[in-house]
């Protein structure tokens, strides 16, 4: 069996060790520096448990030494601390981050690197960019890509109509960090919670704006290539005016502790959420102009016995799926690796990825 470490226990690494865990496949070790959160993580014979500072950098090496990979399931800010734990010890990093500044660094360790380093492998980024990537090549030449992708409340009850289903520094990090986007084929940077749009899926309205990491190294990758290529993460109508005055009226951009308290403290988490993606890619084919669209809605439900909410089955899938296919050699074994350099249709044929594929519904328009 491979050897895995996850850090972070939370409600996405628990996910992750129990897929795993599952196959019979991996032997994982799940460590936090938190005992209360490791006491959650479900028995198997599989999974084991360790107390551990993330900060002791020591520590963290010999805990990584002779493993096979290391999994980030911990908050965006202590990714470069594992993922240059990784980089001493030689061995595989993959993890789930939508901040920025942090990917650069795991792309810098990645250069000499004898291990793969694979950021961004969760939803958005992750599942995402796979998906916009394998819509885009089928273009001659592109116009738009536009990502819309949104972890909601399936019975929202409040006045931001919306619930915690993932962390919370997460959400507020992507709802201030500027945002990357291509405009005009240049690559530049937007500002978060702006250019607000609405759209219609299935019959429900939704809102959706600016937010930061979604696009994983998109942008890089397409600069030149398309005219516009941008993210949005979709809400309920009515939420982006709230985290506005939150944010900018009130000045909690500026205290995110302040925020944080906040939002735990008055927003109960759930189980009952779903996943909405929606990928409209337009360009030409043939002299014709064309476009087409991914729209998908991911709910929450039972694996292996165990009840999860769509975006523990979404993250944890994303990041299983992209481990799965390393471990067989379907991915290059040293270096940085992109969620673009993952073919779409090996992804959804992965056992993991399989929980993406149940859930597929495309539509496809010519315009």
């Amino acid at each position: 069996m491979k050897k895995i470490v996850v850090v972070g226990a939370g409600n996405i690494g628990e996910t992750i060790a129990n897929m795993l865990a599952e196959t019979g496949d991996f032997e994982v070790l799940v460590c936090d520096r938190d005992p209360s959160r490791l006491e959650g993580i479900a028995r198997h014979p599989n999974i084991a448990i360790q107390v551990i500072d993330i900060g002791d950098a020591a520590a963290l090496e010999a805990l990584l030494k002779d493993r096979f990979a290391v999994l980030s399931a911990a908050p965006f800010h202590l990714t470069t601390r594992i993922a240059e734990a990784a980089s001493a010890a030689g061995i595989h990093y993959l993890d789930l981050t939508e901040d920025v500044a942090s990917t650069r660094r795991v792309k810098e360790l990645a250069k000499d690197a004898k291990s793969a380093f694979i950021p961004q492998c969760g939803l958005a980024p992750g599942y995402i960019s796979i998906l916009a990537n394998d819509l885009a090549r089928r273009f001659d030449t592109l116009e738009t890509v536009r990502l819309r992708v949104g972890a909601l409340p399936q019975y929202p009850s409040n006045a931001l109509n919306y619930n915690l289903t993932w962390s919370t520094d997460g959400v507020i990090n992507e709802y201030i960090e500027p945002c990357e986007a291509v405009v005009e084929g240049q690559l530049t940077k937007v500002p978060a919670m702006e250019e607000r749009e609405e759209f219609s899926l299935d019959g429900m309205t939704y809102e959706a704006f600016n937010t930061s990491g979604g696009l994983g190294t998109l942008c890089e990758t397409y600069a030149g290539r398309v005219r516009t290529l941008n993210y949005k993460t979709i809400r309920y109508p009515g939420h982006a005016a709230i985290m506005k005055a939150l944010l900018n009226d009130l000045n909690l951009r500026n205290r995110r502790d302040t925020l944080k308290d906040i939002l735990e403290k008055s927003l109960p988490s759930t189980s009952q959420d779903v996943v909405v993606i929606f990928v409209t890619v337009s360009g030409y084919k043939d002299g014709r102009l064309v476009q087409e669209t991914h729209a998908q809605k991911i709910y929450s439900g039972v694996i292996g016995g165990r009840q999860y909410s769509a975006i523990q089955i979404t993250t944890a899938a994303g990041i299983c799926a992209v481990l799965d296919m390393l471990a067989s050699g379907a991915l290059p074994q040293s270096g940085f690796v992109r969620q673009e350099d993952i073919v779409f249709a090996d992804f959804l044929e992965n056992r993991f990825g399989r929980h993406y594929a149940s859930h597929q519904t495309s539509a496809r328009h010519a315009a």
